[in-house]
């Protein structure tokens, strides 16, 4: 499956970061959801955000993709500020949920020309895509079919298509393969390493710790802090654990919060 991107290929051995944290705090009231964390992500690279619920994975994220601002503290995303350009930021990243991705009353073809209108993509240029993508993804027979028949799975692969089509830098996905069978979460992530092998960096949210094994790295948020940031492989190393799964269950474990 050939995904329509023309980034010029990177890696995450790249010197410029794309999102860059400093110190990235958010209170509601007297709640602190995000305590002070900071990081950096290269790109091409495949960022895994790893927290129980609660931790705040999802308000931290917010903030990166300009839909809420910061207390305190610094960040920049593809090279704009996260207090003063929140509407270039927009422009620059796509997103997909878990939660609402797509119409489900509208085709695929027609879910494909709708969000790409609203990422400011020429209409000669979403046309020319549109169908390209569909034949990319062998949708073909249901590019006039609702969305609303579709299995779960070919839901997210075109989701996240759609969440490329305006050839962004970054792409946030927000718990992206929750629901979906064990063969399909492996046809996603290779869908995810043909972004990043075209330069998109991936900032993605799961629960699965087997996925985050497929990241190039991962943080770990306990109760708003980052507890722990590395390689799948040093964090194991580190915790002398055989899997994510052990490391996630030994730093998570001491959470005390529930999502407010």
């Amino acid at each position: 499956m050939e995904l329509l991107i023309n980034h010029k290929s990177a890696s995450p051995a790249d010197n410029n970061a794309v999102i860059e944290c400093r110190d990235l705090t958010k209170k509601f009231g007297n709640f602190l959801a995000v305590d002070r964390i900071s990081f950096s992500v290269k790109p091409g690279e495949i960022f895994g955000f790893l927290g129980a619920n609660g931790a705040g994975k999802t308000t931290a994220m917010r903030m990166l993709c300009g839909l809420s601002y910061p207390s305190s503290g610094h960040a920049t995303v593809a090279g704009f500020d996260v207090y003063r350009q929140q509407e270039k930021i927009k422009r620059h990243i796509g997103y997909m949920s878990q939660k609402f991705s797509l119409y489900d009353d509208l085709t695929p073809l027609e879910n494909i020309q709708f969000f790409g209108g609203i990422y400011g993509v020429p209409a000669r240029v979403i046309k020319e895509r549109s169908r390209e993508l569909v034949r990319s993804l062998g949708l073909e027979k249901e590019a006039t079919k609702l969305v609303s028949g579709l299995p779960l799975g070919w839901k997210q692969k075109l989701a996240f298509a759609i969440a490329l089509f305006h050839q962004p830098r970054i792409v946030f996905l927000d718990e992206p393969t929750g629901g979906v069978d064990p063969v399909t979460r492996r046809q996603f992530w290779d869908m995810i390493y043909e972004a990043a092998e075209k330069g998109v960096t991936i900032f993605v949210t799961t629960h699965y710790m087997d996925e985050a094994a497929y990241c190039n790295r991962v943080t770990i948020m306990v109760d708003g802090k980052i507890e722990a940031l590395d390689t799948p492989a040093s964090l194991m190393q580190q915790f002398a654990c055989d899997n994510m799964d052990e490391v996630f269950y030994r730093l998570a474990r001491t959470a005390r919060r529930k999502d407010p």
